[in-house]
């Protein structure tokens, strides 16, 4: 008992940080020539309008099934942050998990993982969000971190495809369709936080702010893919119409999210009284390619400075902050900085994030 209790007294708590990092993309990369020969749409098309080289797909097109649930994705990137971490899966204490495509309404996807794991009497959280999830899964697992919580798991995952309809002739869909099959990819990311003293990248702090009010959304993603076949003609194509699987008004988001980005950094800098020249990573937001690279030059910022996927993954939505977080796994020393930002377009939020690379021997 007394061990126990001196054991207590020597841990020494630190604000919330990061020691693992997971991550999976299902099936192999998908190729901008795979994508003309199988949905039709021509690769010119795609490195004009969006530059992605490449995406990863939970479903087969060519055989039009699915083949990975987000649980699966989740399951696995949360395994590897696990290992990496090097703690054993009893030692965590709650999960948080972010995405705009759950498996169901019911049971929510954090529990469904939560079983995979084998984790009984766990405290979980789940959060419905876009491209902002992942930043505010991370908010809300640090403020979890107190009393006698030491790790916390916070996996970030998307399986849009799923919600597209398999069935149709894509050879006859228009171009603001086409484009969700060539933006976005599916998969999931994780890290293991903790508040232990020990090497990792410290989190700062966080922006979460909601500024949509009286804007129109950016994007809008339903449930109603696929519409059953037994409905009428004349009321599926009015189905399809109403309640098309995901759309985008990319005049509104080409024009909001590079002043949205701009506006994070300019807070996030301020409120550590840093300049840009202090900052080692930054971590952009991820959409297509070509719009990520006009917002890193809008900022004045160099490639070798900012931490990109987006070319290879495709847009997988809630993943894609846990995946740039885990291309610098590695490359980190202590007293490094970064600051990320992400913008969900869908009703307009705007997050942030500043991290620190600490010595847990030094605590610097």
């Amino acid at each position: 008992m007394l061990v126990q209790e001196l054991k207590q007294e020597s841990r020494v708590k630190v604000a919330p940080r990061i020691i693992g990092f997971g991550e999976c993309l299902p099936g192999k990369p998908v190729t901008n020539e795979q994508m003309e020969d199988v949905l039709s749409i021509r690769k010119e098309w795609i490195d004009t309008m969006i530059g992605n080289h490449s995406r990863h797909f939970a479903v087969d097109f060519s055989k039009r099934t699915v083949e990975y649930s987000l649980t699966d994705l989740c399951t696995v990137a949360a395994e590897e942050a696990i290992e990496q971490a090097g703690i054993q899966r009893k030692e965590i204490d709650v999960i948080v998990l972010s995405t705009a495509t759950p498996d169901h309404l019911m049971p929510a996807t954090v529990n469904l993982v939560a079983d995979r794991l084998g984790l009984q009497n766990i405290q979980t959280y789940q959060i419905q969000a876009g491209c902002s999830g992942a930043l505010q899964a991370l908010d809300v697992a640090r403020h979890l971190l107190v009393g006698e919580r030491r790790y916390a798991l916070v996996i970030g995952g998307d399986v849009c495809n799923k919600y597209m309809d398999l069935t149709r002739d894509f050879t006859k869909l228009r171009s603001s369709e086409l484009i969700n099959y060539a933006l976005f990819g599916d998969g999931a990311g994780a890290i293991l936080l903790t508040n232990e003293n020990c090497d990792g990248l410290e989190i700062t702090s966080i922006e979460n702010r909601f500024v949509g009010v009286g804007e129109e959304p950016g994007q809008v993603m339903n449930w109603f893919g696929t519409v059953p076949e037994n409905v009428q003609e004349l009321s599926k194509r009015e189905l399809r119409k109403q309640f098309q699987s995901a759309k985008e008004d990319y005049k509104a988001i080409e024009k909001q999210v590079p002043l949205m980005t701009a506006q994070v950094l300019k807070t996030l800098l301020e409120d550590r009284n840093w300049k840009k020249e202090d900052v080692t990573y930054f971590l952009p937001p991820q959409l297509g390619w070509n719009m990520t690279k006009k917002i890193i030059e809008s900022l004045d910022l160099s490639l070798d400075v900012t931490i990109n996927c987006v070319q290879e993954t495709g847009n997988n939505g809630n993943a894609l902050p846990f995946l740039q977080l885990k291309k610098l796994h590695g490359r980190l020393k202590p007293s490094n900085k970064v600051v990320g930002v992400a913008i969900e377009s869908s009703k307009w939020i705007k997050t942030g994030i500043i991290l620190e690379y600490k010595n847990g021997e030094t605590n610097e």
